[in-house]
């Protein structure tokens, strides 16, 4: 069954990061750095380039939809019977960089992982920003 947009949900979460677009857009892309913040994985920044997340609770099917460098990337997520598209969209400012993430496809009768992106999602933000801190 198709849904509408309205009868879905989105996950938006956005920071300031004090680093350059290029560095974020590294440990957004860069397989070792995805794993320190996010998950294991075999991630390619290629379109359409199939790939698992890896956790402990189980894996999460991607693909590549758009990539554009240092600015944009997006990726299908399909995991535990969601069917979802994560995007980053990364906007330099005066400081450094406003990182924007939104997943989007929450079904009404998926409470449960929206939730859990909700609260999943701040979280690895944080891991993020540790992440990119350590980069040289």
């Amino acid at each position: 069954m198709t849904r509408t947009a309205s009868e879905t949900r989105t996950v938006v979460v956005e920071r300031e990061f004090a680093h350059p677009p290029e560095k974020l857009w590294r440990a957004l892309t860069q397989p070792h750095l995805i794993a320190e913040w996010l998950m294991r994985n075999d991630f390619t920044p290629v379109v359409d380039h199939r790939f698992k997340l890896e956790a402990d609770w189980g894996v999460v099917d991607c693909q590549v939809v758009t990539i554009e460098p240092h600015r944009s990337l997006s990726y299908t997520w399909a995991a535990l019977g969601l069917d979802s598209v994560v995007t980053w969209t990364l906007t330099p400012t005066n400081t450094g960089t406003h990182l924007r993430m939104e997943q989007t496809g929450f079904g009404p009768d998926q409470t449960r992982a929206y939730q859990g992106a909700r609260y999943g999602w701040p979280k690895f933000f944080d891991a993020l920003e540790q992440s990119v801190a350590r980069l040289g």
